[in-house]
């Protein structure tokens, strides 16, 4: 079997113990661990033991002091625990298409000394091997750099189908997953890495300007109050 066969058959088998009905994931869900879980990102679905599980740390977020986030480690070699991923197959479930989820953002951040192309990768059905699968493009994060806030397009233009249909998929997504791989290689690569994830936030359809845009917005209102203090 191929790593990529066991994966999914791994998937497969986690799944069906913890099948229920979809959840109705909704624009403006958020997960910021605040409760000092790791609110249903998990890894090891089976039951096997794994070296570097993902860990709520209590400090340390995006604001600071007493801001919790999710902490995820990978420890490269082969194996258990070589390879950045953490799934979800509870509140990140469902029909995102009805619910008009349209882009996934987090707070991200790499705490280790290796670059990450973090994606998200999504799949359905729930009970059987996936026949609808999609990544995201990635995002790169640079070694030991700082908080910062992505976007991950689920527009089907963005996605990368792996497998059948993006319709399909999002009108009934049973598992999300961060992971860290190029476009062509999931489950991922292994590598040793250690990432900080925050404020993971489902949003709808609207345009998220560019930072030049921003900045060119900022500008403007920055003209526009000069020149009314000169009219004045």
């Amino acid at each position: 079997m191929t790593q990529r066969s066991s994966m999914l058959a791994a998937t497969l088998a986690a799944l069906s113990l913890h099948a229920a009905p979809a959840s109705a994931v909704a624009v403006g869900q958020a997960d910021d661990f605040q409760d000092g879980t790791t609110q249903n990102w998990v890894v090891g679905l089976l039951g096997a033991p794994h070296p570097a599980p993902p860990v709520n740390v209590p400090n340390g977020g995006p604001a600071g002091a007493g801001d919790a986030y999710l902490r995820l480690t990978s420890l490269g070699g082969g194996g258990a625990g070589s390879k950045l991923a953490v799934i979800n197959v509870a509140q990140w479930t469902g029909d995102y298409s009805a619910a008009g989820v349209a882009r996934i953002s987090a707070d991200v951040r790499n705490f280790g000394q290796t670059t990450v192309a973090l994606r998200l990768y999504l799949e359905n059905p729930r009970m059987g091997p996936p026949t609808d699968e999609a990544i995201t493009p990635a995002v790169i994060l640079a070694p030991g750099s700082d908080w910062t806030s992505v976007s991950f397009s689920l527009a089907p233009g963005d996605l990368q189908v792996l497998r059948g249909s993006v319709a399909t998929l999002l009108s009934d997504v049973t598992a999300l997953r961060f992971f860290h791989g190029g476009a062509d290689d999931f489950p991922g690569e292994s590598l040793t890495a250690l990432i900080g994830i925050d404020n993971v936030r489902a949003l709808g359809a609207g345009r998220v300007p560019e930072p030049g845009s921003l900045a060119l917005v900022s500008l403007g209102l920055l003209g526009a109050a000069a020149l009314r203090r000169r009219l004045r």
